[in-house]
């Protein structure tokens, strides 16, 4: 058995809600759960290359599980789990507004969503190597470091304007009512 299907095998032995439906599953169709895994990997990645729905199936993938584990995140006593996955947020926030503006394009494109879908996968694994760590630490925080102190001032001058306007609007508004 090569190393990796070992690894795999482990993982679909380990005690959870995975090992546990497994568990169940394989007692009730008498289908080893290596069989049942791999075929629901099979199925989920021929859905992602040719089925209806491949767009909210990918997306699901994304943001069901990362939000999840954020949210356990966020309870537990752990700094090092919320840096995870606010790491992965930011990637997937500055993907999403990416792929918003060539999702027309993209979309054309053979097996689009399944490669989106390994993308996301990769930017969630729990491995030291994964993509939003490597995407974050290789190019958002050195663009970060270089133009935080602008994109602040931006940030600051429109926000006075903002808070001009709905005063001047306030006013406005205020002196219409009195009349």
């Amino acid at each position: 058995m090569g190393a990796v299907q070992q690894r795999f095998e482990e993982f679909l032995h380990r005690p959870g809600w995975l090992g546990d439906l497994l568990t169940h599953l394989e007692a009730k169709s008498g289908v080893k759960r290596y069989y049942l895994a791999t075929g629901s990997i099979a199925f989920l990645g021929l859905y992602l290359m040719f089925g209806y729905g491949a767009s909210l199936l990918c997306n699901l993938i994304g943001f069901v599980y990362p939000a999840y584990v954020s949210i356990k995140a966020i309870e537990s006593s752990s700094k090092d789990d919320d840096t995870t996955w606010l790491t992965y947020w930011v990637v997937y926030g500055l993907f999403s507004v990416a792929e918003f503006f060539s999702d027309t394009f993209l979309y054309w494109f053979p097996f689009y969503y399944a490669g989106k879908c390994l993308f996301l996968l990769w930017c969630m694994a729990p491995v030291s190597w994964n993509g939003s760590q490597l995407l974050y630490r290789s190019f958002i925080r050195p663009w970060f470091l270089k133009h935080h102190q602008t994109v602040d001032s931006v940030l600051s001058d429109l926000s006075g304007r903002a808070l001009n306007a709905a005063s001047a609007a306030s006013r406005e508004v205020s002196q219409e009512t009195r009349k």
